[in-house]
């Protein structure tokens, strides 16, 4: 056992945390929202905005690479994976959704760093706009969480 279970509050304490966010441009003004609730309620958790670096890059398929660039670097305690994949016509959606979230996940594994995955995988536009800030800020709870447990943990 590690010992009692430590207050919510604690596990919300972004105080002396790094964080990094990846975002994917596709489906941008959906992105930004998700970015710009993730970014608020992390400063909102006390993480201060110059330990947030936040990176962008064209699409889904694009932000596993960039999270591994972000992990390889050791400077983060947590990241943040967004974007927005929105079914269309083909098969194109399963292949980019299950790519990414597998990709987001084995790098949370191998590189033993939490990463809340903030991808969106919707029927339409309507269903991502109606996610867009509760997505980001849990995103951001996630992080912090999950950072301050594998630090607890450590």
């Amino acid at each position: 056992m590690f010992g009692a279970e430590k207050g919510s509050a604690d596990k919300l304490d972004g105080k002396k945390l790094s964080i990094g966010m990846v975002q994917g441009r596709f489906n941008e003004g959906i992105t930004n929202a998700l970015a710009e609730a993730c970014k608020q309620e992390l400063i909102a958790l006390g993480v201060e905005e110059k330990n947030i670096t936040h990176v962008k890059v064209p699409g889904a398929l694009e932000v596993p690479c960039a999270l591994q660039a972000l992990a390889e670097s050791d400077k983060f305690d947590a990241l943040v994976a967004l974007g927005c994949i929105i079914r269309g016509e083909t098969y194109h959606f399963e292949l980019v959704a299950n790519e990414s979230g597998s990709a987001v996940t084995r790098l949370a594994l191998d590189y033993q760093l939490p990463i809340a995955n903030a991808i969106l995988t919707t029927e339409n536009l309507a269903q991502a706009m109606a996610r867009q800030d509760e997505k980001g800020r849990d995103a951001a709870r996630v992080a912090v969480e999950m950072a301050n447990l594998l630090d607890e943990l450590a």
